[in-house]
């Protein structure tokens, strides 16, 4: 008895439904969708379809798909779930290695081919609400572009919205990506075959028991990497508050407050805001700096 979807945003699945040469329509619908291409691709090749059980198991693996285009670009497509505060260097020194891997020794600059890296991100991380941004090399006062060798796209699931045109292809993908049970996608399925293609598939992954003991391994390692990065934000916050309070009483106690009292005066100061009182008149009782008050609140 089936027990539900699996999540087709955990990257183990992810790469079966979009990754696979089994279905390529859903690769090249995809990147049709993402790069809206003044020539639709018709072709994709994909280099690594590999899903050995050691990488599945390997928190440090980079589960992405990697692919060559019927107009001989390199595509790179890369989903996220956590926020690790460094996407852009991150995806320009992955797509800097895929640049650069394309020449070997002694061959010439002209072989280089066009490179694309895709990020798709389970979370808010630009500075915009625009859900897919693209980018590009371009003069800086003209906006003249330089080249269309390096580009880099950020989809942003959650920045979705509800009103957006799902006769967009690429919404209509992104909303598969978002929850491929809800009512949207289902009526999604009877207009897009690749949808459809691509729902088909994720039935039968999560119908497939081998298949979603694999996905439970995956999904916990991300999970658990997920956990350990919130856990490093909050230390990393609270050291920052600690520090912050320490420079505060360092500058409280130039300002005259007598070191051995500090401990006694924090408190007062933790108690006049438990209560309510303002953080003026915190500061008027206490001679506390008004920094310092506001990292005890």
């Amino acid at each position: 008895m089936l027990k539900g979807l699996l999540d087709p945003k955990i990257d183990f699945i992810f790469k079966q439904i979009f990754g696979s040469m089994k279905h390529p329509a859903v690769l090249i619908s995809f990147l049709n969708a993402t790069l809206k291409p003044i020539a639709l691709i018709t072709q994709v090749d994909i280099k690594n379809t590999d899903l050995e059980k050691q990488f599945i198991k390997d928190k440090f693996s980079r589960l992405d798909i990697k692919a060559t285009t019927s107009d001989n670009e390199i595509i790179n497509i890369e989903i996220q779930l956590k926020n690790e505060y460094n996407m852009i260097k991150r995806s320009l020194y992955y797509w800097s290695k895929l640049y650069e891997e394309q020449l070997g020794e002694g061959e010439d600059y002209s072989e280089l081919q066009r490179t694309v890296c895709i990020n798709i991100l389970n979370f808010k991380y630009l500075q915009n609400d625009r859900f897919h941004n693209a980018y590009r090399l371009k003069e800086i006062v003209t906006h003249e572009q330089l080249c269309d060798t390096l580009e880099i796209h950020f989809i942003e699931i959650p920045k979705l919205q509800d009103n957006c045109d799902e006769k967009d292809m690429l919404v209509a993908w992104t909303e598969f990506l978002k929850n491929p049970e809800s009512q949207r996608v289902r009526n999604l399925e009877m207009t897009f075959k690749e949808i459809r293609e691509a729902k088909d598939e994720l039935v039968r992954l999560s119908g497939d028991d081998e298949q979603r003991t694999l996905y439970n391994m995956r999904a916990k390692i991300l999970r658990d990497e997920i956990s350990a990065l919130g856990k490093a934000k909050r230390e990393g916050i609270e050291e920052g508050i600690e520090e912050g309070i320490k420079k505060g009483i360092k500058k409280g106690i130039k300002e005259g407050i007598k070191e051995g009292e500090l401990n006694k005066t924090l408190d007062i100061a933790k108690n006049a805001l438990s209560i309510g009182l303002p953080l003026e008149q915190v500061k008027a009782l206490t001679g506390l700096p008004e920094e310092v008050i506001k990292q005890l609140k």
